[in-house]
């Protein structure tokens, strides 16, 4: 196989198209692949960078659909019949560790019963176990568990998926613009013709054409419909995690009860993740959601009845997202809101052609609801192009791992592995035979040289926040304690930033940190950070006056988390 070089971006503007896509998320990407693969021209606008959104602030679950068998068996069924494709198609991003479902001595375990059938009924495969086998299975789960039951859930990057989708969308014609503001939406009568964006780097805006324009903004469909002048309704709600600094469970550990607060334990590379909280928030607060002080020990309270090592282990981060639920005025919480699919033809709901909003879902459907909205734009143009997005591979999934890793040059196996894990059957394409392209700039998530480098030619890295999305850089047990200085003197070589603006990024991003350090800071944390801040104002000179945003975090307000039903 020969492995050729794919660049995420585009070099030229574009004026008109067939379509325009709104929101650079999973579903976003997975639009723009579908749509360039039946032969349509598309553009995609993200404001920021891939994956900024919900995409990026899950906590990357493949789900098998076990979590929603008893409340929601459309959307059960749904992630199960995904859950199999995503494991063919995107296996680079894939990691297949199965889940656990437990129960707690203060549990209903007759719950269990209902559970497992209601598995089976949406075709999930759902083996009770002995809770014996269980903690010999997953040595990590509360050993006081009184049942257990075995599913095949797993764990997804959502930054690799969503990379590897517009890689796939570009290399079919698709054009990929991030950086770019949906300022407004244009109308002639009562149809969208394009919309007016802001291009956020060079401050111009500027106008687009396309006969069909889709909303893909997932949570922020409601303002971009406001552009529209249309109305969506949709419910607000956060959802806090909170990163250990090591991985302690090789299995998603869940809770087998109704979903509720705290109640999932998801394995993620070098780390995992404790979630999630759901607490109704306003449409003002989308961009600057913040973490508090109760959510993390409510976090941390409650996942150590699923792993009592929570308790001493160390945190590291925390952050949240705001979930895209179409809003149901009988749900209070969120928690009973289905996570099925809505696709919306705003010809036939109000009146306005050339105009549709895909939303809902979850992380894993996102293919599903690609194809939904393609299939609706395909009605709409008049084509008759069947959708091959359930078996076309994705661009770094073509080979397996063992093919892959003796095609990349001599390394540290450790170093290899982790390149490979990252970018699949792409791995070739990373400079790894010189010593200084091998050399690390990460050690936590072994980021080398060259593969910083590939990320900033290919992968359409803007800014060090841009970088760590692509690679992991500063995401592992450091935060960046090292790594991203080292990083700073790349991208300033690089030229994307010049060494009197290269403080300034580097603050941006150790700013950009501590946002979800800061709730946490007591213990190893706060040891760690004094160290950090040590080591950048004393050695580097770094201060905060380097920071765009050189204010001192505010004092965060206590918030009661919701009550789950």
């Amino acid at each position: 196989m020969t492995v050729e070089p794919l660049v995420l971006g585009a070099l030229e503007r574009t004026t008109e198209t067939d379509v325009i896509i709104i929101g650079g998320g999973a579903t976003g990407a997975g639009l723009a692949r579908d749509c360039s693969r039946r032969g349509i021209k598309c553009v995609l606008f993200e404001r920021g960078d891939l994956a900024t959104g919900a995409t990026g602030r899950n906590h990357g679950l493949l789900h098998s659909g076990a979590r929603y068998a008893v409340t929601d068996r459309d959307s059960a069924k749904e992630c199960i019949e995904e859950n199999y494709i995503l494991r063919k198609i995107a296996r680079h991003c894939v990691d297949e560790t199965d889940g656990l479902f437990i129960t707690l001595p203060e549990d209903d375990l007759e719950y269990q019963k209902n559970f497992i059938k209601a598995c089976q009924d949406a075709g999930i495969a759902a083996e009770a176990l002995e809770p014996k086998d269980a903690k010999e299975l997953e040595p990590s789960a509360n050993p006081s568990l009184i049942g257990a039951v075995k599913v095949p859930d797993g764990v997804i990057d959502p930054f690799r998926l969503t990379v590897a989708n517009m890689l796939d969308a570009v290399k079919h014609g698709a054009k990929c613009y991030t950086y770019h503001e949906v300022m407004a939406i244009l109308k002639e009568g009562a149809r969208v013709v394009g919309v007016r964006v802001l291009d956020k780097l060079s401050k111009e805006e500027y106008e687009v054409r396309a006969q069909v324009v889709v909303n893909a903004s997932g949570i922020w469909g409601t303002l971009i419909g406001s552009l529209a002048g249309v109305d969506i309704k949709m419910f607000p709600t956060r959802g806090t995690l909170l990163i250990m600094g090591h991985r302690i469970n090789q299995l998603v550990i869940n809770r087998c009860r109704k979903p509720a607060d705290a109640d999932i334990l998801v394995p993620g590379d070098t780390v995992c993740l404790i979630g999630t909280t759901s607490i109704p928030i306003k449409f003002s607060q989308l961009d600057t959601t913040r973490v508090s002080y109760q959510e993390v020990e409510l976090l941390i309270t409650e996942g150590a009845k699923l792993c009592p090592k929570l308790t001493t282990a160390r945190k590291i981060r925390c952050y949240a997202g705001s979930r895209p639920l179409v809003a149901d005025e009988a749900d209070t919480t969120g928690r009973k809101t289905s996570r099925h699919l809505v696709l919306m033809d705003h010809e036939k709901r109000d009146g306005l052609s050339g105009f549709i909003t895909i939303t809902g879902g979850k992380l894993i459907t996102y293919r599903l609801m690609a194809e939904k909205a393609t299939d609706l734009i395909c009605e709409k143009l008049k084509l008759k192009v069947p959708c091959d997005t359930a078996t076309a591979v994705l661009p770094g999934s073509g080979e397996s791992p063992d093919k892959i890793l003796r095609k990349v040059a001599p390394l540290a196996p450790t170093v290899r592995a982790a390149i490979v894990s990252r970018h699949g059957d792409l791995a070739p394409l990373v400079e790894s035979d010189t010593p200084s392209a091998s050399s690390l700039v990460c050690e936590c998530e072994l980021v080398s040289v060259g593969e910083i480098k590939h990320a900033i030619e290919s992968l359409a890295v803007h800014n060090l926040v841009d970088l760590r999305r692509r690679v992991r850089i500063g995401m592992g047990p450091c935060q960046g304690e090292l790594c991203v200085g080292r990083a700073t003197g790349l991208m300033t070589a690089a030229k994307l930033c010049t060494p009197d603006k290269a403080p300034g990024e580097l603050a941006s991003f150790l700013e950009e940190r501590w946002k979800g350090i800061y709730p946490l800071n007591w213990g190893e944390t706060i040891r760690e950070s004094e160290f950090v801040m040590w080591l950048y104002q004393s050695i580097c000179g770094l201060t905060r006056a380097d920071s765009p945003n050189p204010a001192p975090p505010e004092h965060l307000e206590d918030e009661a988390p919701t009550e789950s039903p």
